[in-house]
């Protein structure tokens, strides 16, 4: 078989190893064949056997690539990327703070644990910031398409926002750029296109309920339902149709099944959601589009596929070289 001329991934990503799961599909005379879902393993050796195929490769990540702007305004770096990359040799900055006592620009990342009363006005607070709000990046706000995703810093919650952060940047992220990986990540090193080339990875952060609603995805129910899963299959195929990918033989009997009945079968239909929202903005059917904003450009980050703007927080200037 001929090598693929790109390839488009999209791992959904967990605190959980074992809920890591990553859809790829590879390019070929202009059609995408898609594999079915298969665990991450280590994120390092994925990315270097993608790469073995010689083809660009987009990359996408369930998990936040970026800094609220509030926090990030009091940092001496010029912007995110080489805030990750130092971040290898600072290992506290991982630890979960116990208490607000122990909230600091060096340790963010708060609670350890829920207790009674705690509340992100309080979290906020204990970062110097203004109000609860401080906590978010632009592209967390709620828009007209999707509600709001968690603040990067908060801990709790059932989809482990933080945690999740903690361990991509602390347990790959960061080594990985500190000893020179061949990444790229958008949107802070340009758009897409201009980062596509043989031998290197782009990264970028996606959102699968974001990616649901641009692929015309229904979804009566929830997505840990097997029933909801299975129902949401004709309005799959008709997506994969649009933008010319083909299910391999393994991918179509996922779907059969809605993906499976264990406890990581929304896993992998959310890496599938990925996948789509990955491939939908290569071929051109999402647009490659980053807010002018040069907080979202140099720290905060952006979704991939995302064009609705939330109404902007409180401005905090920003000074070039940041």
């Amino acid at each position: 078989m001929a090598e693929p001329s790109l390839i488009a991934a999209h791992a959904d990503w967990s605190v959980d190893p074992g809920k890591r799961w990553v859809s790829i599909a590879f390019c070929r005379d202009g059609i995408w064949q898609a594999e079915a879902p298969a665990p991450v393993g280590d994120p390092s050796i994925l990315v270097r056997r993608l790469l073995e195929h010689g083809a660009p490769l987009l990359l996408g990540l369930d998990l936040p690539l970026g800094l609220p702007r509030a926090y990030a305004a009091g940092r001496d770096e010029a912007g995110f990327l080489p805030f990750l990359r130092g971040l290898a040799g600072t290992p506290d900055f991982f630890r979960v703070a116990a208490g607000l006592e122990e909230v600091s620009a060096q340790r963010p990342f708060y609670p350890a644990r829920g207790t009674k009363g705690m509340t992100r006005a309080a979290h906020a607070a204990a970062l110097g910031m203004a109000g609860a709000a401080g906590l978010s990046r632009l592209c967390d706000l709620a828009t007209t398409e999707r509600p709001a995703g968690a603040p990067l810093f908060w801990t709790l919650g059932a989809n482990q926002t933080g945690k999740a952060a903690i361990s991509a940047w602390r347990d790959w992220l960061s080594p990985a750029l500190a000893f020179g990986a061949p990444y790229r990540l958008w949107p802070f090193e340009g758009l897409v296109r201009d980062l596509l080339a043989p031998g290197v990875a782009v990264l970028a952060e996606t959102y699968p309920a974001e990616a649901m609603r641009h692929l015309g995805v229904k979804l009566a129910g929830s997505k840990r339902a097997r029933e909801a899963r299975l129902a949401a299959a004709p309005s799959l195929h008709l997506a994969m149709a649009r933008l010319g990918v083909r299910p391999g033989a393994a991918l179509e009997r996922a779907m059969e099944h809605g993906f499976g009945t264990d406890a990581v079968a929304e896993d992998r239909f959310d890496s599938l959601l990925g996948l789509l929202c990955v491939i939908g903005v290569l071929s051109g059917a999402r647009p490659d589009v980053v807010p002018e904003d040069p907080w979202v450009r140099h720290w905060e980050g952006w979704v991939l596929g995302q064009a609705a703007i939330p109404a902007h927080p409180a401005p905090i200037p920003y000074a070039a070289g940041l």
